[in-house]
């Protein structure tokens, strides 16, 4: 069977090498074209060493690029910088987008929290949310596909299936999320030096994170009223990796083991998607290098409430891993394929 060529544009920041890592070794993939405008001309074992006894072409500038054997393109680009390079590609590409630029379906709403008008309007109302286990069906059909982000997405595997089934308050959610640094991207920053992020823990977007319009609006959807969400995420000094705790209240009646049955009934034959084994609690070293997810419910001190804890890779589940996850269902391959790596511990 041939392998369908892809690309991947911005193959120098941490998602898009992380897509590399992960395309290298899918029996469906041939890495056709590599694009990364700031190290254009290099190979990419310059940019990544890790990479170097893999055979791959040479990184290109985004315009040199010739997609016309190429079938599928994955985007790895900046936030904000996606919409006017995904829109002057070739109709017949398929595109996986894996920044924040299509995600969220109100160009109003988008506007406000990236600070600068849509660019590509025309193919956002074509453009499907890539949570593969909610939009399965849509993103077998699409042409255009938003990843969510990576706290979206430990956020809403957990909080949707209990939204949709009535069990928790959807007006009422406190989200605590911590993320390794490799979620800031690859470019110089003072606040994930060594120095600054290392041996402590701090707080950043403090009532002003640009994935809590995403949250709000997927849950908004499940729910079927407005919600607003209280999301507060933190830098933890580790290299990858995330943990959600979400605080919710119970509704009629409902208790921490109906959250439980409905977690487990809705996510019973997905291949990445699990409950923590009993007496364990989701931890990142459990599903590090994975397309995992471990899931966590647990009844509160306080009655009528109940803490949900989801962990992920924010690198694969996050973003790599279930763009190829949602890229094999574009194309009619097992879904789980080039995606079954074991987590890595310790």
């Amino acid at each position: 069977m041939a392998r369908i060529k892809i690309g991947v544009i911005g193959a120098s920041g941490y998602t898009g090498s992380d897509l590399v890592r992960l395309a290298a070794c899918h029996p469906g993939m041939e890495i056709a074209v590599l694009t990364a405008n700031s190290h254009a001309g290099k190979a990419m074992a310059e940019v990544f060493p890790h990479l170097a006894h893999l055979k791959l072409p040479t990184l290109i500038k985004n315009e040199e690029a010739d997609w016309s054997k190429v079938e599928a393109v994955f985007c790895g680009l900046p936030h904000a910088t996606s919409q006017a390079v995904i829109r002057e590609l070739p109709k017949h590409l398929k595109v996986i987008d894996m920044s924040a630029d299509f995600r969220l379906r109100d160009a109003a709403v988008y506007e406000k929290w990236y600070g600068g008008a849509h660019q590509a309007l025309d193919l956002q109302k074509d453009a499907v949310y890539g949570l593969t286990e909610h939009y399965r069906d849509d993103i077998k059909t699409a042409r255009l596909v938003a990843c969510p982000g990576c706290y979206p997405t430990a956020v809403l595997i957990m909080l949707l299936p209990l939204v949709k089934a009535g069990l928790i308050d959807a007006s009422d959610l406190i989200i605590d999320a911590k993320s390794g640094v490799s979620g800031a991207g690859r470019s110089l920053k003072q606040n994930v030096l060594f120095c600054e992020a290392g041996e402590g823990l701090s707080p950043y977007g403090v009532a002003s994170h640009r994935h809590s319009p995403e949250i709000e609006q997927e849950i908004s959807r499940a729910g079927g009223a407005q919600v607003i969400v209280n999301f507060t995420p933190h830098l933890i000094p580790m290299s990858r990796g995330e943990l959600c705790t979400s605080y919710a209240k119970l509704k009629g009646g409902a208790t921490a083991a109906d959250c439980v049955a409905a977690l487990e009934k809705h996510y019973k034959d997905e291949p990445f998607v699990f409950m923590a084994p009993k007496g364990v609690m989701p931890s990142t070293q459990y599903v590090r290098g994975s397309n995992n997810v471990m899931l966590g419910v647990y009844a509160d001190r306080v009655p009528g409430r109940v803490i949900l804890i989801s962990t992920l890779d924010n690198l694969v589940k996050g973003s790599a891993g279930q763009a190829i996850q949602n890229f094999n269902l574009m194309f009619g391959l097992p879904e789980s394929q080039g995606l079954e790596q074991v987590a890595l511990f310790p």
